[in-house]
């Protein structure tokens, strides 16, 4: 999923590491869809490519949740204990 080649990282990360926070969930939500009208830029507005944008975006959330918030469930169950 987002577990891209070391060289690929080198070209994203001195940028994206410039963002130094991001408080707000509508900021976060402006970044992504920057990013993928940024995808889109140079490429064919054409289904294939549309979708390829849209779920790009939805499988990095996938992966975030299964990272962090699927553990942070786990967690609270295992704390306070199971659904009977």
């Amino acid at each position: 999923m987002p577990f891209i080649e070391e060289e690929r990282r080198i070209l994203f990360d001195p940028k994206l590491n410039q963002i130094l926070k991001i408080d707000k969930k509508g900021d976060l939500e402006y970044c992504i869809y920057k990013l993928m009208k940024l995808y889109m830029k140079d490429k064919k507005f054409c289904y294939s490519n549309l979708h390829d944008a849209v779920y790009s975006a939805i499988h990095a959330g996938d992966e975030f949740k299964r990272n962090h918030l699927d553990k942070r469930e786990d967690k609270a169950k295992e704390e306070n204990g199971d659904i009977k």
